[in-house]
């Protein structure tokens, strides 16, 4: 039975045998769907004058918010659009009647705006037909863990509301939504007792600390510029001097949300300033899965520069000079190629970045061996780099003198061709013990592969010599040797 009729079976009989009844029980809870802000969508909605509620007429629709001389509370409890004096006379309001001036909360609009996508210029109806069921609903859906709460939550009921009244025709509205995971934050923390009538931890600016230790200068500048300090006395703190005489103490270490109240944030401008774009943008993807929490450590950013640095040297050397190319591409070079665009390309399609990263940087170390590349090896290399490494990647393309933009051209597939293994290195076991292992070509004869095997001297000293009673070679897996 599927879920439903199995509840409705065993509710059945549970009542038939006198032993428990079946109960509807709802978890629905009433929620304030009104805020009294400047910021939102008016209600269309007015009072008379006997406080009767009455809609706007369609035809005054939409209702706009109107200026006023201040967005700040009114102290009332009033919304600042009851400031908006002369709003009714504005909507054509009959004599007397007062405008609704709390607005929508933020989920209003964000509930459907994907939508309004299809069809942005009607200016009739939100969506046509037509255009809704040409655009059906969100293919793929990206958001974080708290967005997702709110955001799925109230986008499946307007959407359900919607496909009810008949606005749209499907029943959800994103079929697939990934939950991206939050990036923690390293935070600081004075030790428990180490500051004197304190018992709790504080949060430490990270930007003031090093090596995890506050030093008592910059426990000075904390007490200028924090209230948190401002009265603690410096002779309450327990200080630790270091070898040179420095005074500090040392500071808890603890993985947080990144947040400002927690003082770990760390900005995403200095990180580009110090690194790039591209440094920042791929170490964010190289940190973990997409969908999980990560702690964001600085140190660990300068190997992705370092890769893409070494990325740059397949194309150029130290001094800018274009490297020589070769004429044609080695079936080892293709080999690598392709096997790194096969590698990506299934990566993105698992959200993988992480792992797509880490393909890259295998690649380049094996392509970085060889002497020369060949031209068509770089151009494709670039194009598969140009989603992860954008900025550099634009560059590469037109330092080699490519016309338009890489994101324009098509993205690289993997040809098996070049896949296919040609040798194999076989492992070697005498009487059921691996003793040596021997590359030899998958398409060799097994009196060849026998002949090889026997004479490898790793293979003499365990057989003494002797003829193999029995010479087993299991293709692409592993040659048995019994004597």
């Amino acid at each position: 039975m599927q879920y439903k009729e199995a509840t409705a079976a065993l509710i059945q009989q549970l009542e038939e045998k006198g032993m428990g009844y079946g109960k509807i029980q709802y978890k629905m809870r009433d929620a304030g769907y009104s805020r009294q802000r400047y910021w939102g969508e008016p209600f269309p909605v007015y009072y008379d004058q006997d406080g009767i509620i009455h809609t706007i007429p369609e035809d005054k629709l939409p209702v706009t918010l109107p200026q006023v001389d201040s967005y700040k509370p009114t102290g009332t409890g009033e919304s600042p659009l009851a400031n908006a004096k002369e709003w009714e006379k504005q909507l054509g309001l009959p004599e007397g009647c007062k405008m609704e001036t709390d607005t929508m909360p933020g989920y209003a609009g964000s509930s459907w705006y994907f939508l309004r996508y299809m069809d942005p210029q009607n200016s009739s109806e939100l969506v046509s037909k037509e255009a809704q069921e040409y655009w059906q609903n969100v293919d793929f859906y990206v958001g974080g863990s708290e967005h997702a709460v709110g955001h799925l939550l109230y986008s499946r009921f307007w959407h359900k509301f919607l496909k009810d009244i008949g606005k749209v025709s499907t029943e959800e509205p994103f079929k697939k939504m990934v939950n991206q995971g939050m990036i923690g934050g390293r935070s600081l923390l004075t030790k428990i007792d180490q500051i004197k009538g304190i018992s709790i931890q504080l949060h430490i600016p990270v930007a003031l600390a090093q090596n995890d230790k506050l030093y008592k200068n910059k426990f000075e500048e904390l007490k200028q510029n924090d209230n948190r300090f401002e009265r603690i006395n410096t002779d309450d703190v327990s200080w630790e001097t270091d070898k040179d005489g420095n005074v500090f103490i040392s500071l808890d270490v603890q993985l947080e949300k990144m947040s400002k109240r927690y003082l770990n944030v760390v900005n995403p401008d200095d990180m580009v300033d110090q690194h790039g774009a591209d440094t920042f943008r791929m170490y964010e993807m190289f940190l973990g899965p997409i969908d999980t929490a990560k702690p964001w450590d600085t140190n660990g950013i300068s190997g992705v520069a370092n890769f893409l640095r070494k990325f740059w040297r397949l194309y150029f050397d130290d001094m800018g000079n274009a490297r020589p190319l070769a004429e044609q591409a080695t079936p080892e070079e293709l080999k690598i190629l392709h096997k790194t665009i096969k590698r990506v390309n299934e990566d993105i399609e698992r959200l993988a970045f992480n792992t797509c990263v880490s393909s890259f940087m295998i690649g380049v170390n094996e392509l970085s061996k060889m002497k020369s590349l060949a031209a068509a090896t770089l151009l494709e290399l670039n194009k598969l780099i140009a989603p992860f490494a954008p900025h550099t990647a634009e560059a590469l393309w037109t330092l080699q003198q490519q016309s338009g933009s890489v994101v324009d051209v098509p993205f690289p597939q993997h040809d098996e061709q070049y896949l296919v293994e040609s040798a194999f290195n076989y492992p070697i076991q005498i009487n059921g013990k691996h003793r040596a292992n021997i590359e030899l070509p998958l398409d060799m004869p097994q009196d060849e592969i026998q002949r090889i095997v026997l004479s490898d001297e790793r293979v003499v000293k365990f057989t003494e010599g002797n003829a193999p009673k029995k010479f087993i070679v299991v293709p692409g897996r592993i040659i048995n040797v019994v004597v």
